[in-house]
């Protein structure tokens, strides 16, 4: 399968790259030194790379860091989906897009697993351009026949993840701690609960899509479980070889943060008999053991 990954040397392309690779897929990475929203550059790059399937993962996926630069962040994710979008409907044959969401499109969801029916009620600028990019991806399907299908992973962690994400950034502070002989770790909310899915297992889930996916559809990538973030730390405390205590820093709160994010994977199950496979202490010993290489 000749394959066409943009983000490709982001934390979940790289993975997803080694994943499309081992399966004996040809990789024509786009990489993020390239400008996702130029269009001569995608058209070119896409051109050469003729795919059959386009992974389109390249985007701004700080959520924080979009209340800062919102303009900057739609620009990306939005005008970079549709740019992406009206490169692939040139293509001859024309290629099947794997367009790669987000959870936070659902915002204030409550408490209950969330599936793919639920209203979408973006909070932060950041699940707003993702809404925006989506609807692109779904215009795309319904206004030019382009096979687009829509993946909504929830919290996707694993070795290498930038530090800007909860918990790397969780387990760079517990190896410097480690390595600087100190005992405390600064720390924001603690309260929240998420559905976090080894990104291992998450890359799996998109090439079984890219296969089986319906065209027009969504899909939710996720374990089903909300984990409090307390308990990953605590978790991650637990593997540190010195003692540490959390202190709470009132600089790393954010204006606004959702409460409960869990996810309902059933539509992906029932389609691909997808399931995750790693248990998330492997995934924190992994997390743990990549930040203490880079401390």
């Amino acid at each position: 399968m000749r394959t066409f990954v943009t983000g490709a040397s982001g934390f979940v392309g790289t993975w997803l790259t080694r994943h499309l690779e081992a399966c004996g897929d040809t990789v024509y990475p786009l990489r993020d030194e390239f400008d996702i929203a130029d269009e001569a550059v995608v058209a070119r790059e896409a051109a050469s790379a003729a795919p059959e399937i386009i992974y389109h993962l390249a985007g701004l996926a700080d959520v924080g860091r979009s209340w800062e630069i919102p303009a900057e962040t739609f620009r990306v994710n939005a005008l970079g989906t549709l740019v992406l979008c009206e490169v692939a409907r040139q293509l001859v044959p024309r290629p099947r897009v794997i367009l790669v969401s987000s959870a936070e499109v659902y915002g204030i969801a409550g408490d209950a697993p969330v599936g793919e029916g639920t209203p979408l009620r973006p909070v932060t600028p950041y699940a707003a351009s993702k809404v925006a990019a989506e609807y692109v991806g779904l215009q795309a399907f319904l206004g030019h026949g382009l096979e687009v299908v829509r993946v909504r992973p929830f919290n996707h962690v694993g070795p290498g993840q930038a530090e800007s994400f909860v918990v790397s950034a969780l387990a760079r502070r517990v190896a410097e701690a480690e390595r600087a002989g100190t005992g405390e770790i600064p720390v924001g909310d603690l309260t929240s609960a998420r559905d976090f899915t080894d990104v291992r297992d998450v890359v799996r889930a998109y090439r079984l899509l890219a296969g089986l996916g319906r065209p027009g559809e969504v899909y939710n990538v996720c374990s089903g479980a909300a984990v409090p973030i307390r308990t990953v730390l605590d978790e991650i405390v637990a593997l540190a070889a010195r003692p540490v205590t959390p202190v709470e820093d009132p600089a790393l709160l954010r204006p606004v943060d959702l409460p409960v994010l869990v996810g309902d994977a059933s539509r992906l199950v029932a389609l691909t008999g997808w399931k995750a496979e790693i248990p998330l202490r492997q995934t924190l010993v992994d997390v743990l053991a990549a930040a203490r290489e880079r401390v």
